[in-house]
């Protein structure tokens, strides 16, 4: 690691902590050269593949955006979205995998997403379980509505 004020190109690591629940790695630095302390972010590269082929690192922000355009005119709080993102992005990144493909993500979103707001998540899940029907829409709406039943509450 370069040390950023002198460029040296050895520093060395005075202290490393676990952040974002084990996600990341938070390191103290020392440049032995130059003497000043810096702190660094370790995290692991996610890679997410699209369909085009294309791979681009994994973005929580991205997440929480298409829901937030998904959730327009409903009732769903900052708070609820970033928790939504979190959510996923720990689903995600538990598969141990380095790349996962764009569906899998759109299909992770689903769980949390049917807690946060059933109209949104009825709306995701025509796009990525690929409804082609009112018969999927119903089918669906009936598993929700027998869902809440078992649960307890009422329609």
């Amino acid at each position: 690691m370069h040390c950023p004020f002198c460029r040296h190109p050895d520093t060395r690591v005075i202290d490393s902590r676990s952040t974002d629940d084990g996600a990341a790695i938070r390191r103290r630095r020392s440049c032995p050269a130059c003497g000043r302390r810096f702190t660094t972010q370790e995290t692991v590269l996610l890679m997410v593949a699209k369909r085009s082929g294309v791979t681009e690192p994994f973005s929580r922000g991205k997440i929480i955006a298409g829901v937030r355009r998904a959730c327009q005119g409903r009732p769903v709080t900052e708070d609820a979205l970033a928790k939504l993102g979190q959510q996923v992005e720990e689903e995600i990144r538990g598969r141990g995998l380095a790349e996962v493909p764009a569906h899998e993500i759109g299909l992770a979103i689903l769980g949390p997403l049917r807690e946060l707001d059933e109209v949104t998540y009825l709306h995701f899940a025509s796009v990525y379980r690929g409804f082609e029907s009112l018969t999927d829409f119903e089918n669906e709406i009936a598993m929700l509505r027998a869902d809440r039943a078992r649960a307890g509450g009422a329609e």
